[in-house]
């Protein structure tokens, strides 16, 4: 299977696909334009030989001074058609760029990219509620990037306010 999902993706994806590096892994990986993420996953998704319609995992990488662009967005997909087949997809993200949202194809991804957002700070365009998940709507910065200084911000978050924020948010919807 990983030799046919590589020519694959090679042969027809060619003009998205970016050199690979040396990565200790024992998954196929692809290192991806952001512009070729929707249609690569739709057709893999779609697609009756491969049925990558399991999206696993997604989840981002901060390389602060390792690495240019400085982020990295991965994605896991499974086969359940195809044992469970796993194809991992890298997309390098710089500082302020924006990576296309995949909740119109896998609906499971909206909340892992609001995840991000908060977390690291990666935007997703075109998502539906692009928005903080975790984090208080008031935080400052965000948290696992590695710049992030460990102490924090050094701002006090009044659990009142933050009560009466949402008990507001309760009343008015």
């Amino acid at each position: 299977m990983k030799e046919k999902i590589t020519e694959y993706i090679e042969s027809k994806y060619q003009e998205f696909l970016l050199p690979k590096r040396d990565i200790n892994t024992n998954l196929p990986f692809f290192i991806l334009r952001k512009e070729g993420l929707e249609p690569i996953l739709a057709d893999l998704k779609a697609n009756p030989e491969f049925g990558f319609t399991f999206l696993n995992d997604l989840t981002s990488v901060d390389w602060l001074g390792k690495r240019e662009p400085r982020f990295e967005v991965l994605y896991l997909l499974r086969s359940p058609k195809n044992n469970h087949f796993r194809l991992q997809f890298r997309v390098p993200v710089g500082e302020g760029e924006e990576v296309p949202s995949i909740t119109n194809l896998f609906a499971g991804a909206n909340w892992p990219e609001r995840e991000i957002f908060d977390l690291m700070g990666i935007r997703f365009s075109n998502h539906p509620k692009m928005e903080r998940l975790i984090m208080p709507d008031n935080f400052v910065g965000h948290p696992l990037r590695k710049d992030y200084p460990l102490e924090g911000p050094g701002q006090d978050y009044l659990i009142e306010d933050l009560l009466t924020l949402h008990v507001n948010d309760d009343i008015t919807s």
